[in-house]
């Protein structure tokens, strides 16, 4: 992904003839040799701490990324004594006696080795630490002795008319040339090579770039002037017109600021919303190619972000795209908040299920696009966002609100997000082969790699409905039970008279016939289930309740979107079944055996009428099984005349004294040998 270059560049006619001066003796001093600096992140922290000094309240709820880390690549020298040093130097110039205009050129001989984004935010770094610092000590004086202290060590008067006002437009002028910052960051990021835009036009914005960056550090130097002259206000000797001479210093530079920031904003703006139709219509045919791998797809779709787009899954560290090269990569788009932590942790319980088989290990990466539910992200979203990326088992993009909007709309439009997470695989070579792998992921977890739309009709074919399918990889012992060929009951219901009266009943059966009983709640009272009553004694937790019906709302789906119907497929009538217990309040239950597909669901007053009838259908269970029994008493009437239905099984010693049931009306079947 082709990158602004920060090198040097000609001033363009657009310039006046003071300013085509000042420009060339900028470049003179511009020599950047590649040292890196995260300006953004620099920025933000900057920002944060500006808007914790203007504000009243001391204590204020920033959670961004921290920047303690976070050094300049290339130099040998922490980032805080890089900015110290440029503070210290910045005060021995303003105390200087030479001008202005020297002072500030000074500056960027010191700043040489930098690029321009560096040069400004490292100048905005040390003021607005300086400034905050200046603040802080106003703000605590009044409560804190030491810095009560400190304030009369330096004969600050706070209290002074002149004080007030002259803070006030020193903190408008800071906040200022933040925003003029971000353009000049906004600029140096964007990946211009494929916009081909008219040289002319970049050549201005790159010369507005310099004169924007002069303005900010002479405005810099004039603010630290400002701020020793409020340190050393006599409130008894106060002369009100040099006040107002000061004030009007301050807002002159804020007019001219905000000059120079409307000749850069306008053309800067254009290009992002020019690249971005660019994006959207690149995006649009990228997928339909076949690609050597996987790396312009993937710096298409973070195109207006940095060279490390991504956050490690385990270090938090940075990570740039080269990392998934060779990867299937899965893109779980949603907003910065699940819908509900269970979905979340089911997924990350299939991923980590060590259970599952361990052939696609490494050889995928899941990537967590959030996306914002509005044009632009908000401090609640933002704090979502941190929390849940801090413990994820994958990637996710590091800073989302720098997604390009012609990337989320093409999102939402060709990949129809519609704020209901999703999971979009991508294969190795940058081909999109599944819309939504999210429902795959949880009802099969990692076995369904490589997680492609052909892959899902291949498992479905392999599936029969039984106990192994609602339950499978959820519990440990009931996947024992199952792999055992335990008879198990899984049961439902909120109303704690009816869940009495089945555990008596149940009790009655269980003593005579080996029968493992589990409480599964209800899917629309999921929340409730915080509270389990006393009287069940084996039941899922409260969020592998969750679990189990997610993963029945996901097979569901998975069955819709392959265009099945519960006329013909018995796993989708089976699980809408289920789903559908919730529109009534009758209680339910479902009786299998270990991983056969033969289970009988059971309602309301049907299933208490069979658990009434144990005393006669008991005694057929050592012959006949626990679901063939329970079925005979149910329907006890015989067919007219024996059913069309054969089947033909292998001989075995003792066999022609079973009774066996047919497959398809569960009926029992007469035997008759059948010699070669």
């Amino acid at each position: 992904m082709s990158r602004l270059r920060s090198d040097q560049f000609l001033p363009t006619s657009s310039l006046s003839s003071e300013e085509d001066m000042m420009v060339r003796k900028l470049l003179l001093a511009h020599d950047p040799d590649g040292r890196h600096l995260d300006s953004e992140l620099l920025l933000q922290a900057i920002e944060d701490a500006m808007c914790c000094a203007t504000s009243l309240e001391i204590a204020c709820d920033f959670k961004r990324e921290d920047i303690r880390q976070t050094g300049v690549v290339g130099s040998q020298e922490p980032l805080g004594v890089i900015i110290h040093k440029i503070s210290s130097e910045m005060l021995c110039v303003c105390a200087s006696q030479k001008n202005m205009y020297a002072r500030t050129l000074y500056i960027f001989d010191l700043l040489g080795y930098y690029a321009w984004d560096a040069k400004v935010i490292l100048v905005l770094a040390a003021l607005g630490m300086s400034y905050a610092e200046f603040c802080l000590m106003i703000q605590l004086s009044p409560c804190n002795p030491l810095a009560a202290s400190v304030a009369m060590l330096k004969q600050l008067q706070p209290n002074s008319r002149a004080f007030k006002p002259r803070l006030k437009a020193l903190s408008s002028l800071i906040m200022m040339m933040l925003d003029m910052a971000k353009y000049i960051f906004k600029f140096m990021h964007l990946s211009i090579s494929h916009l081909n835009p008219d040289r002319e036009v970049i050549e201005t914005i790159k010369s507005t770039i310099c004169l924007t960056a002069f303005w900010i550090v002479r405005s810099s130097l004039t603010s630290y002037s400002h701020m020793n002259d409020l340190m050393t206000i006599n409130p008894g000797k106060v002369c009100m017109s040099s006040s107002a001479i000061a004030i009007w210093e301050l807002s002159s530079l804020a007019c001219t600021l905000t000059n120079i920031h409307s000749r850069l904003k306008r053309p800067v703006d254009g290009l992002i919303q020019q690249l971005d139709e660019k994006v959207e219509q690149k995006l649009v045919s990228l997928f339909q190619v076949t690609h050597r791998d996987n790396q312009e797809a993937l710096a298409t779709l973070f195109l207006l972000m940095d060279k490390f787009p991504l956050k490690e899954k385990y270090s938090q560290a940075k990570v740039g795209i080269l990392e998934l090269t060779g990867k299937l990569v899965m893109f779980l788009i949603s907003k910065s908040e699940f819908p509900s932590p269970e979905e979340w942790l089911l997924l990350v319980h299939q991923v980590n299920n060590l259970a599952q088989n361990k052939t696609s290990e490494g050889n995928y990466d899941i990537v967590w696009v959030p996306i914002s539910s509005s044009c632009t992200w908000t401090d609640s979203e933002d704090r979502s966002f941190d929390y849940l990326s801090n413990w994820m088992p994958w990637y996710s993009l590091r800073r989302p609100h720098l997604l390009s909007p012609a990337v989320v709309n093409f999102i939402k439009e060709s990949w129809n997000y519609k704020e209901e997470p999703i999971m979009v695989v991508m294969d190795t070579e940058g081909a999109i082969t599944n819309l939504n792998a999210v429902d795959m992921l949880r009802i099969w977890g990692v076995k369904a790699y490589p997680f492609s739309s052909s892959r899902e009709e291949e498992l479905w074919e392999a599936e029969n409905w039984g106990l192994q399918l609602m339950l499978d990889g959820i519990d440990q012992l009931l996947t024992f039970w199952i792999e055992q060929g335990k008879n198990v009951c899984i049961y439902g219901s909120d109303d704690q008279g009816w869940i009495k009266e089945f555990h008596s009943k149940m009790e009655i059966v269980s003593e005579a016939v080996q029968l493992e009983i589990v409480y599964v709640g209800r899917r629309s009272h999921h929340v409730q289930m915080m509270y389990i009553p006393a009287n069940i004694q084996r039941h899922l937790s409260p969020t592998k309740i969750r679990f189990f019906w997610l993963r029945l709302e996901s097979m569901r789906k998975s069955k819709l979107r392959l265009g099945k119907t519960v006329n013909t497929d018995q796993t989708l009538q089976e699980v809408s079944a289920l789903l559908d217990f919730d529109e009534n309040d009758e209680g339910w239950a479902i009786f299998g055996k270990g991983s056969s597909a033969d289970t009988m669901r059971l309602q309301g007053n049907r299933l208490m009428e069979c658990l009434d009838k144990f005393p006669e259908w008991g005694q057929n269970v050592g012959k006949w099984g626990l679901l063939n029994a329970i079925r005979m008493a149910l329907e006890p009437a015989a067919l007219d005349g024996p059913c069309s239905h054969t089947d033909t099984i292998p001989f075995e010693e003792g066999s022609a004294e079973k009774v066996l049931f047919c497959v398809k009306c569960k009926r029992p079947m007469k035997i008759f040998l059948v010699y070669e």
